[in-house]
């Protein structure tokens, strides 16, 4: 059985925030990097448990094409995946699992 997901407001504001960037520079870049997104987002509900567990129990899985990991963790019991953040890699690596 797929996961669903759900992005809190702070990981909901990183990707916003980042989509702008890329809008506003570029287009076609904007879309592929939606895509991307909706992509890993798909591949992490279709087996949560694949992507390592970097740090207590948050995983991570970085996008191929854009310098940003989704950060998440599993609530096996309700089969829901929590985005916690949209990080970009160039960010303060210290505060990547503090939200």
């Amino acid at each position: 059985m797929p996961f669903k997901y759900i992005l809190l407001e702070e990981a909901q504001i990183d990707y916003e925030e980042s989509l702008q960037w890329y809008a506003v520079r570029s287009g076609p870049a904007a879309i592929n990097f939606v895509k991307a997104v909706e992509t890993a987002l798909n591949l992490i509900c279709s087996n949560p448990k694949r992507w390592r567990n970097k740090y207590k129990n948050y995983h991570e899985l970085g996008l191929r094409k854009y310098p940003f990991s989704i950060i998440y963790i599993i609530d096996v019991e309700k089969a829901l995946v929590i985005v916690t953040a949209v990080y970009h890699h160039k960010r303060n690596p210290k505060k990547r699992f503090k939200r």
